[in-house]
C-alpha cells in the first residue's frame, strides 16, 4: 500500500492507496509543534482502530507547505511503518513542464494538484484550489504549467472580517436563499460565499480571454462544494486532486 500525505495551512489529509484505488483517508489538523512520537501515536492508534496492517504499507510521500510538520511527520511514517518518506519538492520528477519565472518557487501542493490534472483531464485546463488560499492556476493545451493567481482563502476573509468588525458575528459556510439578505449573519454568508463564487467566474473568464480558449475547470479543496456549486461555469469538483498527484508522482519516482 501507498501512503499519501497532504499537509496543508489548516488540515493533513492522509489517503492509503491499493492498485492506484483510495482504500483510506484520514484528517488531522496541522499543528507544527507537534513532535514526532505525538504524529506517530496518533498515526498509529488511528491505523489500528481502522484495521490498517501497518506491514503493508509499502511506499509514502508527503506533500507539504509547512516545513515544521514535514520532519517530524516523516520520522513518525518511519516509526510506525518503518519506511522513508519521500518528499515532494526540488529533484523529484513530475512530468509536468513549468514555464513559469522559478519553476523551485511552486508550492508541492499546486505541483500535485497540477500533475493529477494534467493526467485526468483534458486540457486547456483551470484549476482552482480552495483552501487556507484560493490557488487559481492555468495549464496549456500542451499541458504545460503557465502560472495563475493567489488570493486569500474563504475562511482566512471570513476570520479578518469579523475579527477586524467588532459588531460582526462569525458563521458558518452554508450559503443562504438569496443573494440580497436581510440580517447580518446572511449578508456576511453572501458575501463570502457568493462573492467568491463570482471572483472565481470572473477569473475564469479572464484566463479565457488571455489565452483564446475555453478551457477545463477544475476544484479542489475542503471548500469547493461550498463555493463551486455557486459558480456559472462548470466546474469539476475533485477532493482528492492533490492526493492524486502524489500517487502519480510516487509511481514516476519509485525504484
Amino acid at each position: 500500500m501507498l501512503l499519501c500525505t497532504d499537509v496543508g495551512n489548516t488540515n493533513i489529509k492522509f489517503a492509503l492507496y491499493k492498485d492506484d484505488a483510495i482504500i483510506g483517508k484520514l484528517r488531522f489538523s496541522t499543528d507544527p509543534y507537534k513532535t514526532d512520537d505525538e504524529y506517530a501515536a496518533e498515526l498509529y492508534t488511528i491505523f489500528r482502530i481502522n484495521g490498517v496492517d501497518l506491514k503493508q504499507i509499502n511506499g509514502s510521500i508527503i506533500s507539504s507547505v509547512v516545513p515544521k510538520v514535514t520532519s517530524p511527520l516523516c520520522k513518525a511514517i518511519e516509526k510506525i511503518a518503518g519506511i522513508k518518506t519521500l518528499v515532494l519538492g526540488p529533484g523529484v520528477k513530475s512530468g509536468l513542464d513549468l514555464r513559469i519565472d522559478n519553476p523551485s518557487s511552486l508550492g508541492s501542493d499546486i505541483l500535485a494538484m497540477c500533475v493529477a490534472a494534467k493526467e485526468l483531464y483534458s486540457c486547456p485546463a483551470v484549476i482552482i484550489g480552495l483552501g487556507t488560499a484560493t490557488t487559481v492556476v492555468y495549464l496549456d493545451e500542451k499541458k504545460r504549467y503557465c502560472g495563475g493567481a493567489i488570493s486569500p482563502g474563504v475562511t482566512i476573509s471570513l476570520d479578518a472580517l469579523t475579527h477586524h468588525g467588532a459588531l460582526l458575528p462569525s458563521v458558518d459556510l452554508n450559503p443562504p436563499k438569496k443573494v440580497i439578505c436581510t440580517n447580518t449573519e446572511d449578508c456576511i454568508k453572501s458575501g463570502i460565499i457568493f462573492g467568491t463564487a463570482c471572483m472565481l467566474d470572473g477569473m475564469i473568464d479572464r484566463f479565457n480571454e488571455e489565452r483564446n480558449t475555453n478551457a477545463v475547470v477544475i476544484a479542489t479543496g475542503g471548500l469547493a462544494n461550498s463555493i463551486v456549486k455557486n459558480c456559472k461555469h462548470d466546474v469539476v469538483i475533485n477532493d482528492d486532486l492533490i492526493l492524486e498527484g502524489l500517487r502519480i508522482i510516487y509511481n514516476k519516482n519509485k525504484k
